[in-house]
């Protein structure tokens, strides 16, 4: 049996199982779907309980902006790669990538890691050297609520906590009376680290004031403590603030930045600091099993996010400007939204009607309702994500045109008046 006839077979019976083969996408067979346990929302439950059906439906995914998927020309630039082995040191693109990315955020050094979570980790391991050792961090940051307690539970690092703002900054007072000042007290750990994250995401994709990031700096220079940022859409806050990401970048020692969010590409994460924090960086990154090997294939994706989706990001952020104008118009008056808040690509908003929670508003969102074909001229599934705090989430991205936004804003107004009129049969 030749190896083309042997392939094309396992490629069928892969096919048949409902496995992608060879870059061809595959509905999975019934109960083989998503798991609520890995989605945001579930797609699936939704899919079989839409009462409704329309003969033209659009699909706007507004969950997160890790959603996006990379276009014809990221693909290609992947496809023609020129790659080596990472762990070696000899992936050209990816190489190429960390000299970029470091470059552009104004450190000495760049590392490629998979994920965010992942390049965080490893900033806390470098950073609190000894187990036992204290980070401060914000009680509603992503690094405290969304990573599992990594710090502590791989890292063996101690978090200490420091309220959250409106705008995701702290009070400074606060934060300086969280700094230990005992050490070596055997009663208490040694204060290493304080984390900020810009934008910060429960707060709504807020973004961080230059001089809030300036005092943080100070107050850790005058304790000797090293100040790292949760940036995974800090190219967000740039574009938003019209400045280069190494300004907001001077006030910290240490960032991890997304690729895979704003920026487009299908994964990664950029790790930059001092030459010595990156040297001891690739060693907790292969710890972690982060050592890749021809990576240059993530890595030329990486490349074009930096070079072709930064300045774009404007368009989300008007997008989600546009959306949320559109919440605080809409008749009946049922979202609250503060408009000064909605800084960047993410929008939360809150939803004033008693009898409709986060969840069933999303499911709304997403299903056809009954006349919705004939009101709006086709079907419109809009995917939002229940939220913290008992919100909404919606989130713009490079897969979310201006258009998707007006069919967006249309369901949602459509919504709005299907409550409105059942409201009033029920009364």
């Amino acid at each position: 049996m030749s190896l083309k006839t042997l392939c094309s077979r396992v490629a069928c019976r892969l096919y048949k199982h409902g496995v992608p083969a060879f870059g061809k996408q595959v509905r999975p067979a019934a109960g083989l779907g998503w798991s609520p346990a890995r989605t945001y929302f579930n797609v699936r439950d939704l899919e079989h309980s839409d009462p409704g059906g329309a003969a033209r439906v659009k699909r706007v995914d507004l969950r997160s902006d890790t959603v996006t998927k990379p276009g014809l020309a990221m693909r290609l630039a992947m496809a023609e790669a020129e790659v080596g082995d990472d762990v070696m040191g000899e992936d050209p693109t990816v190489n190429e990538l960390q000299e970029i990315a470091a470059n552009m955020f104004g450190m000495e050094a760049a590392l490629y890691v998979l994920t965010g979570t992942m390049g965080n980790l490893i900033s806390v391991m470098v950073h609190c050297r000894e187990r036992g050792d204290e980070m401060i961090v914000g009680d509603l940051s992503h690094l405290n609520i969304y990573e599992q307690g990594g710090s502590a539970q791989l890292a063996g690092v101690h978090s200490l906590t420091v309220t959250n703002l409106h705008d995701g900054t702290f009070d400074l007072d606060e934060l300086e009376s969280k700094i230990r000042h005992g050490y070596p007290d055997s009663h208490y750990p040694r204060t290493r680290l304080i984390c900020v994250e810009d934008t910060h995401n429960i707060k709504g994709g807020r973004v961080l004031p230059l001089s809030f990031l300036q005092e943080v700096r100070a107050l850790a220079d005058r304790y000797g403590l090293m100040v790292h940022m949760d940036g995974a859409r800090v190219m967000n806050a740039a574009v938003a603030q019209g400045v280069s990401p190494s300004t907001i970048l001077q006030h910290t020692h240490t960032v991890s930045v997304c690729l895979s969010k704003g920026l487009g590409a299908p994964a990664g994460t950029i790790l930059a600091g001092p030459k010595d924090f990156i040297s001891k960086a690739v060693r907790c990154r292969k710890a972690l099993g982060g050592g890749l090997r021809q990576s240059g294939v993530l890595a030329a994706a990486g490349k074009m996010a930096l070079f072709e989706n930064v300045e774009r990001m404007e368009e989300d952020h008007r997008n989600a400007k546009i959306f949320a104008q559109a919440l605080l118009d809409c008749d009946p008056p049922i979202f609250d939204i503060d408009l000064a808040t909605v800084e960047t690509n993410i929008v939360r908003f809150r939803i004033q009607e008693p009898s409709l929670s986060p969840s069933e508003f999303c499911t709304r969102m997403y299903q056809i309702g009954k006349g919705e074909e004939a009101a709006l001229g086709m079907g419109i599934k809009a995917l939002m994500y229940p939220y913290f705090g008992n919100s909404v989430r919606a989130v713009w991205h490079l897969g979310i045109s201006a258009k998707d936004t007006q069919l967006v804003i249309k369901k949602m107004q459509f919504v709005a008046s299907q409550i409105s009129e059942e409201k009033l049969r029920a009364q």
